[in-house]
C-alpha cells in the first residue's frame, strides 16, 4: 500500500514558517545550502524534525524529500521523534566516562525509568549519551540543550534533572542562560538570540585546556621529572637500568 503524504502545517503555521525560510535562504548563494538551518526551523516549530517539517523543506529549496530525509537522518542534532523540553547529555566518551560519565549515565537511567533516547513521561527530559564535545578539561561532562554542565557526578546529575522536570531555575556553568529544546533549535536556525544576558555570556578554556600555554610563555614552573629509583640525570639524560 503506498504511502500517504505528510499532512501540511495549517496555514498560518506555513506563512510564518515561509518568512523566516526565506530569510535562511537569502543568506546563502546556493538555496539548498539552506537546508541545515531550515531543519533547525521546522525543528524549533514542532520539537523534532516531522515528516511534515522534512517536506515542507523540500518545497522551498526544490529538493526531493528523499535528499531532506537523507540529511536530518544524518546528524544526531535533529530529533526524529517528540522529545523533551530538555535534552540531557552524558558525555561517555573515553575520559568522561573513566572520570565517571558512565555511571552518571547508568544512574541517571534507573533514576529518570527511562533508556538512551527515551523521554520521561511528563515530557521534560529526554536522555541520551553522547560523544565528546571538546570539554575534557571539565570531565564528566553532562550537556543540557548544548549548554555545559561541568565536573559532574552522579548526585548532582540527578539534582539538575529533578530540578528541570519541577521548572526550577538551574544555571550552566558557564555560556548562556538555559532555554528548552524547541528556542534553542531557532537559534541554530540562525535567528538573534533575545534571551537577557545571552549575547555577554561566555565560555572560556579550563586550566587543564591552557597548562600547555602557560609553561610555554613561562607563567607556570616546568613539571619535576622524577627518574626512576631516585637517580640523578647524567648529563641532562635519565640513568636506565643499564646505568647508561
Amino acid at each position: 500500500m503506498p504511502q500517504l503524504p505528510p499532512p501540511g502545517y495549517p496555514a498560518d503555521v506555513r506563512a510564518r514558517l515561509e518568512a523566516d525560510g526565506k530569510e535562511i535562504v537569502a543568506r546563502y548563494p546556493d538555496s539548498r545550502s539552506a537546508l541545515l538551518p531550515l531543519l533547525h526551523l521546522v525543528q524549533a516549530e514542532e520539537g523534532f524534525v516531522s515528516r511534515t517539517g522534512m517536506a515542507f523543506c523540500a518545497d522551498l529549496l526544490e529538493l526531493t524529500t528523499a535528499e531532506v530525509t537523507a540529511v536530518a537522518t544524518f546528524y544526531s542534532m535533529y530529533r526524529r521523534k517528540p522529545s523533551g523540553d530538555y535534552q540531557v547529555g552524558v558525555c561517555t566518551n573515553t575520559l568522561c566516562a573513566v572520570m565517571g560519565g558512565d555511571a552518571i549515565f547508568e544512574e541517571l537511567k534507573e533514576h529518570l525509568g527511562v533508556g538512551n533516547n527515551e523521554t520521561t513521561e511528563d515530557g521534560k527530559v529526554t536522555l541520551e549519551h553522547i560523544e565528546c564535545n571538546a570539554a575534557c578539561d571539565f570531565a564528566p561532562v553532562v550537556m543540557v540543550n548544548w549548554e555545559f554542565f561541568d565536573n559532574q557526578t552522579p548526585e548532582s546529575a540527578k539534582r539538575l534533572v529533578d530540578d528541570l522536570r519541577a521548572g526550577r531555575q538551574v544555571e550552566p556553568t558557564r555560556g548562556a542562560p538555559l532555554c528548552t529544546y524547541q528556542e534553542t533549535a531557532r537559534i541554530l536556525a540562525g535567528f538573534p538570540d533575545e534571551r537577557p544576558g545571552a549575547v555577554a555570556a561566555t565560555g572560556g578554556a579550563g586550566p587543564a585546556s591552557l597548562a600547555g600555554l602557560r609553561l610555554a610563555r613561562g607563567e607556570t614552573p616546568g613539571a619535576r621529572v622524577v627518574h626512576p629509583r631516585g637517580e640523578e640525570p647524567q648529563d641532562g639524560h635519565p640513568v636506565n637500568e643499564e646505568g647508561e
